[in-house]
């Protein structure tokens, strides 16, 4: 069993084509990776009046889930040239009460995808300025912004797209260097 790594996807639709990226990414991990998803849906927004020795018990789960792990791989689509609610709700929950976040120093990658033609590319950006802010050593090269990405995927909800298995293969290979460089032991 490898490193274990959170696997967040910004999108709650069941048939969501960033959810079938992630898991076409968490097949192809390498060994040295082990790749959990981590559910971000039924976070309460993050209040702060809330976070006191009895948070709400979503948010605790979520923390001690990515605590327990050496890194995240951040899967997302793009809504109004920026990232979902959903997924800006997680990283405020993970980053707080402020000195406990759950972020920092976890080594991180974005891929971002759309079935539109610029790979949601606002997002993936916007996901990359909170991650300066929240002292996460990012994955620089390759960048994975993926369109048209409903055409990607067979029936069955498998990627059958051999150049974009070819990059993603690249990209996961590229991902575990970069946790193990930067993942504490």
């Amino acid at each position: 069993m490898g490193r274990k790594v959170a696997l967040i996807v910004g999108s709650l639709r069941k048939e969501s084509f960033n959810r079938k990226l992630a898991l076409a990414l968490q097949d192809m991990a390498p060994e040295s990776l082990t790749l959990t998803l981590v559910e971000i849906g039924a976070l309460p927004l993050y209040n702060e009046d809330l976070d006191n020795d009895t948070p709400p018990q979503a948010w605790t789960v979520f923390r001690q889930e990515v605590n327990a792990c050496e890194g995240v791989l951040f899967v997302t689509p793009e809504y109004n040239r920026s990232v979902p609610g959903v997924l800006k709700n997680a990283l405020d929950v993970g980053s707080r009460p402020y000195g406990k976040s759950v972020w920092a120093k976890k080594p991180a990658a974005i891929a971002s995808s759309t079935p539109g033609g610029l790979g949601a590319f606002g997002a993936n950006h916007h996901l990359r300025q909170s991650m300066v802010f929240l002292d996460v050593p990012l994955l620089q090269q390759p960048e994975i912004y993926l369109s048209q990405i409903n055409k990607a995927f067979d029936e069955q909800g498998k990627l059958k797209d051999d150049g974009i298995r070819k990059l993603l293969s690249g990209f996961m290979s590229a991902f575990a260097a970069w946790v193990d460089k930067h993942a504490s032991d």
